[in-house]
Parts: C-alpha cells; sequence; structure tokens
C-alpha cells in the first residue's frame, strides 16, 4: 500500500530523504475508500487492529472488519442524517467502535471531533457551540454521558448515540441501531463527494496557553503521516504498532491508525482503565509489540520498573513525543533495552516537523532533524533565519506549498489562523536552536521564556537538571517577579515517593542544576506541590502557574 503514495521508499541516507521523498495526492483521496477498503479488496485477513482492557477482555479486527464494520456506521449515520461537512464529536476513548465509527465518518465526509473522555460540562458546552456539534457518539461511561447531559440545557445537541451498555434516556444505541444494516456504503458523488482538501478532522487543543483552538484538517492529512510510521516509528508490514494515546487526541492519529495502516503494521491498543506502568509493560511484551510511542512522563516511570527483567526481542523501534525528552531518561532506557529512544517534535497543526529519523544517530535531548516535505526552519522575529546556536522560534515556510499534514486553519477563526499564518510563514511559537550538524534542540514555547538579570532562560533546560534529581518526580520552572532580577527562575516541585520537603533539600536542587547547568539558570525559588495543574490532555499549565504568582 505505501508504493502507492511514494515514488520510492529506499534512501542513500538523511540528505537523500529530505531532497527526495514524494507523497503522490490522489485526486480524490479518502483514507476509507482508497485505503482500507483497497487493501480489505487485495489482503482481506491481514490483520487491522488488536484490543485489550483491563476487564481481560481481547478482540482482533483485520481489515475486511474494519471496511464491513465502517460501511454498516456509515449507512446508519446517514440514516439519522449526518452529511458531508456535519460536525460529529467522538468521546470513545479507546473502545474498539471508534476506529470504524471514525471510517463511516470519512466515508460520509462529516468532520469528526475526536475528544478525550475527561470533558467537563463546561467543556462540552464550549466544544458545542464552538464548533456547532450535530451529534455525539460516546461511550457507556458515566462521567462521560453525565458530563455531555449536563450540558444539553445550555448546548443541545440534535443526535446523542452511545458505544456499549445499555442506552441512557435521550441517547441511541449504536448496537442496536446496526441491527440488519448493510455492510456496502457507495462512495458519494454529486453534492456529497467530497475533495481532497474538504475538511476531514477538528481537534481542539489541549488549552495549554488559553482556551482551546479548532485545529482544522483536510483529507489529505492521513497521507502526511507516511513519514510518521514508515520513517520515524519503524512500522513495517507485518508489525504491531503501540502509540499510549487515547483517541481523543491528535497523537492518536500520529500513532493508531492512518500511517501504520498504510506502512503494512495493525495497530495494538490497550484500552486501560488508568496508567499503570507495570501493567503497560506486560501488555507490550505479551501481545508482541514491535514498534512503540508514549510522551516522556510515561518513560519516566518506565525506568522505574524493573526492565532489564522483560523479553524485549520483538520491540524493534521506540519513539518518544509530546514533550522534550530528559537525557538521563533515554540513557537508562538504552541501558535496559538495548533501544535508543528516537525523538520527535510537532504539533495538533502539524504532523512530525523534526525527528530523529533511521540514517541520524540519536543526540540524547534533541528532536532530530527536520522532515521532508516541510521547510523547517529557525527564525528571528524579523522572519530571518538564526545561526547556528542562535535560539529562535521553529516555523514552517510554505511559500513554495503546503504539504499533507499542515493544519488547514483554525475553523471559524480566521484572525487566529492569520496570527500565526502570514508571509508565507506558519509560526509554531516554539523555541529552539540548531547545532552545528543540524540537529534541533528543544528550548520551550516562547511564552515561557524567562528574561532574568538579561539572560533568556528557556524552562526545560533546568526542568531537564532538576529530574535527574532522584528527589523530583516531575517539575514546571517558571518565572516569577522580582525587583532586581525582573523574573527569578522558580521550580514547582512533585516530589518522588520517600522524599519530604525541607530547606536542605532546596539547597541540594539548587547546587545540583547550578553544576548541570549554568550557575544563573539555577532556581532561585522553590515549591513542593503535591500535584502540578495540568490540561486534561495531562501537559503542564504553566500559564495557571504564573497566574497564581500575580495573584499573591
Amino acid at each position: 500500500m505505501i508504493a502507492t503514495f511514494l515514488d520510492r521508499t529506499d534512501y542513500d541516507g538523511y540528505d537523500d530523504f529530505l531532497r527526495n521523498y514524494r507523497v503522490n495526492v490522489p485526486p480524490a483521496f479518502n483514507f476509507a475508500f482508497d485505503v482500507v477498503d483497497a487493501i480489505a479488496a487485495r489482503d482481506p485477513a491481514r490483520r487491522a487492529l488488536v484490543w485489550c482492557n483491563d476487564a481481560g477482555e481481547e478482540r482482533a479486527f483485520d481489515m475486511l472488519d474494519m471496511a464491513r464494520d465502517s460501511n454498516r456506521i456509515a449507512n446508519y449515520f446517514s440514516g439519522l442524517g449526518i452529511r458531508k461537512g456535519d460536525r460529529v464529536m467522538l468521546i470513545l476513548r479507546r473502545h474498539h467502535r471508534y476506529w470504524p465509527a471514525l471510517l463511516a465518518l470519512h466515508r460520509l465526509g462529516a468532520v469528526a471531533i475526536p475528544a478525550t473522555n475527561m470533558l467537563m460540562r463546561k467543556d462540552i458546552v464550549y466544544r458545542v457551540k464552538a464548533a456547532g456539534i450535530k451529534m455525539i457518539v460516546a461511550v457507556d461511561e458515566p462521567h462521560a454521558q453525565q458530563a455531555v447531559n449536563e450540558a444539553m440545557d445550555e448546548a443541545p445537541v440534535p443526535l446523542r448515540l452511545q458505544v456499549g451498555g445499555r442506552a441512557g434516556s435521550g441517547w441511541l444505541d449504536l448496537e442496536a441501531g446496526l441491527r440488519d444494516v448493510p455492510d456496502r456504503f457507495a462512495r458519494p458523488t454529486g453534492a456529497q463527494a467530497h475533495a481532497p482538501n474538504d475538511p476531514m478532522l477538528l481537534y481542539f487543543t489541549s488549552g495549554t496557553t488559553g482556551m482551546p483552538k479548532m485545529v482544522q484538517h483536510d483529507f489529505r492529512y492521513p497521507l502526511g503521516h507516511i513519514h510518521t510510521a514508515w520513517f520515524w516509528q519503524g512500522c513495517r508490514p507485518g508489525g504491531l504498532h503501540l502509540t499510549v494515546a487515547e483517541t481523543g487526541w491528535a497523537k492518536a492519529s500520529w500513532g493508531k491508525i492512518y500511517g501504520q495502516w498504510i506502512a503494512g503494521s495493525a495497530v495494538m491498543v490497550y484500552d486501560m482503565d488508568r496508567f499503570v506502568p507495570r501493567k503497560v509493560l506486560e501488555t507490550m511484551v505479551r501481545c508482541g509489540v514491535t514498534t512503540f510511542c508514549a510522551p516522556p512522563t510515561m518513560y519516566r516511570y518506565f525506568i522505574r520498573e524493573p526492565l532489564r527483567d522483560y523479553d524485549w526481542s520483538k520491540l524493534r523501534q521506540a519513539t518518544v513525543a509530546g514533550e522534550p525528552l530528559n537525557p538521563e531518561v533515554f540513557e537508562q532506557f538504552k541501558a535496559a533495552t538495548g533501544l535508543e529512544l528516537r525523538e520527535g517534535y510537532g504539533q495538533t497543526e502539524t504532523t512530525p516537523l523534526v525527528a530523529t529519523y533511521p540514517w541520524l544517530k540519536p543526540k540524547p535531548g534533541s528532536m532530530g532533524r527536520p522532515s521532508p516535505g516541510y521547510h523547517i526552519d529557525i527564525a528571528r522575529h524579523d522572519g530571518s533565519a538564526c545561526d547556528v546556536g542562535e535560539e529562535g522560534e521553529i516555523v514552517i515556510r510554505t511559500a513554495a506549498g503546503v504539504p499533507p499534514g499542515v493544519f488547514q486553519g483554525y475553523a471559524n477563526d480566521p484572525a487566529l489562523t492569520a496570527s500565526v499564518w502570514h508571509d508565507g510563514i506558519y509560526h509554531t511559537g516554539d523555541v529552539a536552536w540548531r547545532d552545528e550538524d543540524g540537529y534541533f534542540w528543544f528550548v520551550g514555547r516562547d511564552d515561557d521564556m524567562i528574561k532574568s538579570s538579561g539572560y533568556r532562560i528557556g524552562p526545560f533546560e533546568v526542568e531537564s537538571a532538576l529530574q535527574e534529581h532522584p528527589a523530583v518526580l516531575e517539575c514546571a520552572v517558571t518565572g516569577v517577579p522580582d525587583p532586581e532580577r525582573g523574573l527569578a527562575v522558580k521550580a514547582t516541585i512533585v516530589l518522588s515517593a520517600g522524599h519530604v520537603p525541607s530547606e536542605a533539600l532546596k539547597k541540594e536542587l539548587q547546587e545540583h542544576v547550578k553544576h548541570t547547568t549554568a550557575p544563573y539558570k539555577y532556581p532561585r525559588v522553590i515549591e513542593f506541590v503535591s500535584e502540578l495543574p495540568k490540561t486534561i490532555s495531562g501537559k503542564i499549565r504553566r500559564v495557571e502557574i504564573r497566574a497564581r504568582h500575580k495573584s499573591h
């Protein structure tokens, strides 16, 4: 299947890859018809999804299952009145029905809005009003359904559909609705036909710096993930890939469907009730996962487990994304498994922009080098390119064209889109620098940079140093007002088990940072807390920590 969309998959090295990688976009591309159905016709028994949960249930689905099930759901949705362009929210956690439901919406040309089951009433209200949602499909889970029900008085949704269990009041039962529904669905024509640049996905961002934005992707988006799966994650025919992500977040699109199926790999789904490091590791080994991706936070928990006691003979490659990787985690994971973690960087608005591709030797702490198809640069505020070693903003120069995978803009908000994408440049808002070998090194969000005594300090380097200390479980570094320095570096720290706050520990941590980084970067203020404020996707909300400083 991958040969259908690429001129070639063998390259002489990274430079050849960067120059000559090409994605061929068919004139009316639709992932459900042109990938899933094509594979189901040629290789119907090819493994698509391996699913398990903490109750001991296990299911396996082949590509023919996915084609037939998604056709049936498309017919059912169509009978309910869902049409091209309608916006449908999917709150399905990791339930196996997510995959055929998503494909069904692709078949209809409707816009899928994946959402996390952790949304509260106010989150549902905000999303329904902002997106104009016509239907919500939710898993049978008390919290998710309660939040939706409570939102209906302020933000009513015409259709609510339940997956699993017994449908509650006001909800339709998906399984009941699928009885006697045909498993063939004709590709739409005429006014209902959809083009590659029509909207396909809408993701609400995690809201680390403000209200969530509506990131809109078109039908070309799945092809933008070929380099994600084949070249970065190392997915191959017959493999089994596990990306640890709930379906409500864009990381699921990075690692749980598009690129992996095009590459020939099946997708592993562990529908966990909560994250327990030991259970994740045991599931990986038991199911024979061959490629794996998770955020750095999870790897930090993994290295506290007896990793050497597990059989890693089937695991070929491990990747990491979501936030910068601490070099200490890289070294400990490699020592235990023999695998070098390959970091990647991107946003909900994009596919991976920078990654440690197979020809590149990983540099612990570096996100790697730019992805093909993108013109990635590090720029000054005036748009000019930074020199080697100079900090600047990561940007995509799009004057020569926009590759598959870059978002269309923020839905219903042209002003917000124009604020980050203008003059042929998309501004990521992330600060980094480039070394003499072309590797990118993350510094922090532009909003998170700390200007202290004339120095410009990125929080990641200080956080990375602190996390090397055994007493630190996780931390967030911000700037606090200081009459002499403008801002002073502050560390808000959650301690590891067995450690208690004390003035002596504060001094020990300060000295540790002084000796690990430049002395001027050490945290002059340290606060110990039981937990850090986070978004519902698990990202630290430094903006909330800074707001607390102002209110005190």
